[in-house]
């Protein structure tokens, strides 16, 4: 995908999310909104009360260039130092400074498919090649993997992965960074809501790069912030392609609150997993594929297989979700985990368009 097209890919998403084609006015009403992996819960009150509490005047001055006192949050609770860690403008701003860092036209780039659309135009961007290896069936990692990286330099690996919601082998992933002569970024954008994450990996080797977001578990996409674990080597070499003030004053006071509210948190993320398993249960119960997922999402697919028909009946009931046309993933759609009446009005409609 160029970047034209990804552009393209995002425009159509727009609309589907108004709610109308091109030339059409829009119509919403009560939209519900299970598109775009958002969290249906507002973020940690230590926010507000912040917010209420902050003198205005400061924003006279720039923010801190590298995040320190954010760094030194971050790095408390994942036990690491503050030279291990680079903040950014959301985790996209974390994957832009590493393609920037490890890939060129003469270095090849690596990703999964299907995943994350951003890998392959990021890699483009620099002008260099992207591999992607095509995950089995069930959206494991094949099993000749390392093979089938050689001469590649960077590889951009979610766990979970996006779109399909699955976690990798975490036992797989650790052989691979050991044995791997490049570097390894694990994205983990949604590894709060799966049983276990890769962190420790960025530690446990020096070409391992293991990124994070605000934006999902922690209800911040709007404030876009994202940070990345590795090496003190790597983050000293990322530190010199970052922009100077890549990220705001108030996304970093933002921020430490939210990270800092860990009892928030995991309430919320519990919450989120009840939601998912019984929407995974009553889409099973209605005839529906549904793939194990570790994420805020779900990927199904709906009886007859044709999800593209199941994405165009739900938009008709003023539901958004996700689909993804192609030949791993058009029999499918994605469905973000919304708050529990969004996720029964979702089923409600559901079980009419599939009564048995």
């Amino acid at each position: 995908m160029n970047t034209r097209e990804y552009k393209s890919y995002f425009r159509a998403d727009i609309d589907a999310i108004a709610g109308y084609t091109p030339g059409e006015q829009p119509k919403v009403n009560k939209l519900i909104k299970l598109n775009t992996n958002e969290n249906p819960y507002p973020p940690s009150p230590r926010i507000s009360d912040m917010l209420k509490n902050f003198d205005a005047s400061l924003l006279r001055l720039y923010p801190q260039p590298m995040c320190d006192s954010l760094r030194d949050v971050i790095a408390g609770l994942h036990g690491v130092e503050r030279n291990n860690i680079i903040v950014g403008n959301g985790s996209d701003d974390i994957l832009t400074i590493a393609v920037r860092c490890f890939s060129d036209a003469g270095k090849k780039t690596a990703c999964v498919d299907p995943t994350y659309s951003l890998y392959e135009v990021l890699t483009g961007i620099q002008g260099g090649q992207c591999v992607k290896i095509p995950l089995n069936e069930d959206f494991s990692l094949p099993e000749n993997l390392l093979e089938l990286l050689d001469g590649v330099n960077l590889l951009l690996l979610p766990r979970p992965n996006a779109p399909t919601g699955n976690s990798f082998d975490k036992s797989r992933i650790d052989d691979l960074c050991a044995n791997f002569d490049g570097i390894v970024l694990i994205d983990g954008a949604y590894a709060d809501f799966a049983k276990d994450s890769c962190m420790e990996l960025a530690m446990k080797y020096p070409n391992v790069i293991v990124s994070r977001t605000l934006s999902k578990s922690y209800s911040l996409a709007g404030v876009r912030l994202g940070y990345a674990v590795a090496h003190r080597n790597i983050i000293e070499g990322m530190m010199k392609v970052k922009d100077s003030y890549n990220v705001n004053m108030l996304t970093q006071k933002i921020a430490i609150e939210a990270l800092l509210d860990r009892d928030y948190l995991e309430k919320t993320v519990a919450k989120i997993k009840l939601t998912r398993a019984r929407l995974s249960r009553e889409l099973a119960a209605t005839g529906f594929k549904v793939m194990p997922s570790e994420a805020n999402f779900v990927l199904a697919s709906p009886p007859d297989g044709n999800a593209g028909l199941y994405f165009e009946a739900l938009r008709k009931h003023n539901i958004i979700v996700r689909y993804f046309p192609g030949d791993r993933t058009g029999a499918f759609v994605r469905i973000t985990v919304g708050t529990d009446d969004e996720i029964d009005q979702l089923l409600e409609v559901t079980r009419g368009l599939y009564a048995r």
